[in-house]
Formats: C-alpha cells, structure tokens, sequence
C-alpha cells in the first residue's frame, strides 16, 4: 500500500499563498527575509504587485503551485509498502569439523555407482544438509594434524558450501587431531549468548593422534559452555583390495575409535552415529535435521520501496518548464 512516512509536511501547502498575502499587503518590492527560503518567491513578489501583473503572469500560477504541490510530496518521504514476508529466526549455532587426514582418500564410498573417498561423499552429502539449514548460523572447521576455523558462524550458506567444497585431503595435514576440533569449536562458541543451541557435528574416520588437546580435555571444555557434540564415524567393514595374490576383503576402518566417539558425543548431550555408505551418511545428516530442526520462530517484515524520486522529478520538470516560459516571454 502506499504511504507518506512524513504526511504532516503537507500542512505546508498554503504557504506560497500567505507569502502571496504578505507581499500584497505590505507593498514592497523587496522579499521578506523568512525563515522559509522560496525558490520562486520573486514570481510570488510579482504576482501580488498589480492586477496587471497578475494577470502577466497567471499562466504560471497553476505550475508553480504544481510544483510546489510535488516538492512537498516528495519532502513527506511517499514510499510503497509490500506484502508482509515472514523471516525465520534461528537461535542455533552450528559448527561442522571434517577430517581431511590421509585415511579420509580411502576409496570405499559409491556415488552414482562410481567409487569415491571418503572426503568426496561428505562434501556431497554434507552440502545438501548445509543448504537446508535456513535461519541457522553455520561455520566450518578443517582438521588434520592441526584444526583451522575455515568459516566462522555464518548465515551465507553458499560461502560455507564453497569453502567446502574447495576442501582437500591433506590440507591441514596427514594425522587427526579430534581434541583440537574440538577444542576450536569451543572456543569459537563460548561467547555465544543462546548456549542452548549450540552444535558441533564432528565426522572422522580415525583416531586422534595429534594435537595439543587430547579428546577427554577437549570434551570437558565442550561441557561447560553447553555444546552438543554429535559424532560421525565413516568407513566401511569391507572393501575388496586387489593385491599380488589376488582380491582381498580387508576392514578399512579398522583405525576408527569408536569407543572414543561414542564416549565424547554421550558426555555432551549428542549421539553417534556410525556411516558405512554414502546412503547410510545421508541418513544421519537427515537424522541430525530432525533432532535438530530449524527454529520456526519468525518475524515479518514489510519490504519498503521508496517514491521520492518521482514527485521529486515532477517538480524539477515543472520549475524547469517554467524557466523555459519565461526566457521566450
């Protein structure tokens, strides 16, 4: 609908007839000092002389008060106001930390019927998962041997998508350093007000072997400010690996601690979750949305287009015709 933010500015509207009064009355050539200052107060000065002016100068009378009407429209601020859009709201801060060690190029994922590694599958699955989660703030955390804040909270989902996707084994170093993830979630979350709704979904396929946090220290500083851990452990129980003496099933996950997992995701209020497929991953990350889901309190706005700038245009137009008038009189 349409409105005047400022409405009141049209009671200005008679001035240019009260200034017209005054000169009439006051018979003087000079204008008045005002506290007003009128762009076209000297045609008003002329218009109020005599009745022979008046009349010289009448077929302007009608534009200037057009464009004075126009001015006024456009000081009083004129705006378009839309339909009222509900905007959810989220509380919930939710920090991703993905292995990028060595074992996370293990081979023992299929998409799409193809073999992919482990990094591969979890960025695939792993975005969709980030994309539903409108109205969340969302950062990332790489680890390897070391743990590095990639994007801190964020509600730019597609920032936090790009920079996973650009992800790559290695990046951060070949051992996994489960403590210190942790332990940089913490400290990126600390401050959070809304302690509550604090998430940190961990997915690794080892154990820790590095870092200056071990996972026990890590899980105790992850307690005291409220955060739920829920925990990922990837890799398969089988794989057929061809060798000299011909195709062998060997466990590639054979590594993964999940005892540890298990122990830091039910010291903090989370669960763990164990991904053996891709299918299987996908599952959890729809899992997680559900005891996890996106707060539904909302807020509504009405987006706002403002008009100043046709009335204003108007009057421009309208004055600038009148000097056009006046220079072929």
């Amino acid at each position: 609908m349409f409105e005047l933010l400022w409405w009141w500015i049209l009671l200005l509207l008679p001035v240019p007839w009260l200034v017209q009064r005054w000169f009439a009355v006051k018979q003087q050539d000079e204008v008045v000092q005002a506290g007003l200052f009128m762009p076209f107060a000297d045609d008003l000065r002329d218009m109020s002389q005599t009745q022979t002016s008046t009349n010289k100068h009448s077929k302007y009378q009608l534009l200037l008060w057009l464009a004075w009407l126009f001015l006024l429209l456009a000081a009083a601020r004129p705006q378009w106001l839309g339909e009222p859009v509900e905007l959810s709201r989220s509380g919930r801060d939710l920090m991703l930390a993905i292995d990028l060690s060595g074992s996370m190029q293990t081979r023992d994922f299929e998409i799409s019927g193809q073999s992919v590694d482990r990094l591969t599958a979890t960025k695939v699955i792993a975005k969709d998962f980030i994309a539903r989660r409108e109205g969340d703030r969302v950062g990332l955390i790489l680890f390897g041997a070391q743990a590095y804040l990639q994007t801190p909270l964020t509600f730019d989902r597609k920032t936090v998508n790009q920079f996973l996707s650009e992800a790559v084994i290695g990046l951060a170093g070949k051992e996994t350093a489960i403590g210190d993830a942790i332990g940089l979630a913490v400290k990126r979350l600390q401050h959070v007000k809304n302690a509550s709704d604090l998430v940190l979904i961990l997915l690794t396929d080892g154990v820790n072997t590095a870092g200056a946090l071990k996972p026990e220290e890590a899980v105790k500083l992850a307690k005291n400010i409220g955060l739920r851990i829920y925990t990922i452990g990837m890799g398969a129980d089988s794989m057929a690996v061809r060798s000299f003496f011909g195709t062998q099933m060997v466990n590639p996950s054979a590594d993964l601690d999940e005892a540890m997992l298990q122990n830091i995701a039910d010291e903090t209020g989370g669960k763990y979750f164990r991904a053996k497929d891709t299918q299987g991953l996908q599952k959890i990350y729809a899992l997680i949305d559900k005891l996890e889901p996106v707060a539904r309190d909302s807020k509504t706005f009405r987006p706002v287009r403002s008009l100043l700038v046709y009335p204003l245009a108007i009057s421009f137009v309208l004055l600038l015709l009148i000097l056009v008038l006046r220079k072929w009189r």
